[in-house]
């Protein structure tokens, strides 16, 4: 072969195309599990057009499944063990993303469009929820060994809903917002009502009590009856609060021998 043929060669080499790697079934079930964390983005979408339109109880509808999709991608994902199967793609990075929308910048969107505490406050309240979330999310040290929450977590979605349904009056709205945000930033303990596993079944049983009580307040065009109210309420400082109870008890919920 002179030197003149080499390169020619090589050219029409490059040009025949190479066999493909064909994608394996455990690679096709863990790139579904993406898809259906992606979903959320499109929920996400679909809440932003109904808080823009101030139909709040389909927005908090549409964010209510986002939370439902977020509740459940992340066990499928740990079984299916995506993290090994598709290396390269990070399910974290995508929940993330999806989250901060969907936790933060809608219900920070629908406090702001609504007037809820009046146009300064509201506004006001909008901004520090969106600026310490942002914050919040770059911390890589956010999740404790026992997978708590250190400082509270931005579940903006459930403060703006207990808030909308609660109406507590704008100040009382507004030191809310500004408390959670405060302690967002403080080594507190929040409580992630799935994968703790100290209390697990009464944290679960309150969390899912709590949904219980949104889907009837959903129901009711938003306008909910006081006992509904009160059992949101309850059950909402309850998840605000247990983990920082079980953080000054450490052994609060332990097994004899654990």
């Amino acid at each position: 072969m002179t030197e003149d043929e080499a390169p020619l060669k090589k050219k029409i080499a490059d040009r025949i195309p190479r066999p493909k790697k064909k994608v394996t079934w455990p690679q096709a079930r863990a790139f579904s599990v993406h898809l259906l964390t992606a979903s959320g983005s499109f929920l996400a979408f679909l809440s932003l057009v109904s808080a823009a339109e101030k139909q709040w109880t389909a927005m908090f509808l549409w964010l209510g499944l986002a939370l439902f999709v977020d509740g459940i991608d992340g066990p499928i994902a740990r079984k299916l063990q995506v993290k090994e199967v598709l290396p390269t793609w990070s399910g974290e990075v995508l929940d993330n993303i999806i989250d901060y929308v969907t936790y933060v910048l809608i219900p920070a969107f629908a406090l702001y469009q609504s007037g809820f505490m009046g146009e300064g406050l509201s506004f006001l309240s909008a901004a520090i929820i969106v600026v310490s979330s942002a914050i919040y999310y770059a911390d890589t040290g956010m999740k404790t060994k026992e997978n708590f929450f250190k400082g509270f977590p931005v579940v903006w979605n459930m403060i703006v809903f207990t808030l909308f349904v609660i109406a507590p009056g704008e100040w009382v709205s507004f030191a809310v917002v500004v408390i959670a945000a405060m302690l967002s930033f403080v080594p507190v303990n929040f409580l992630h009502p799935v994968r703790v596993k100290r209390l697990r079944p009464l944290n679960l049983g309150i969390f899912l009590a709590w949904c219980v009580f949104g889907i009837i307040a959903l129901l009711q065009g938003m306008d909910a009856p006081q006992p509904i109210q009160i059992g949101i309420g309850l059950t909402g400082v309850y998840l605000f609060v247990i983990g920082g109870i079980m953080q000054i008890f450490p052994n609060l919920g332990l097994r004899r021998g654990a």
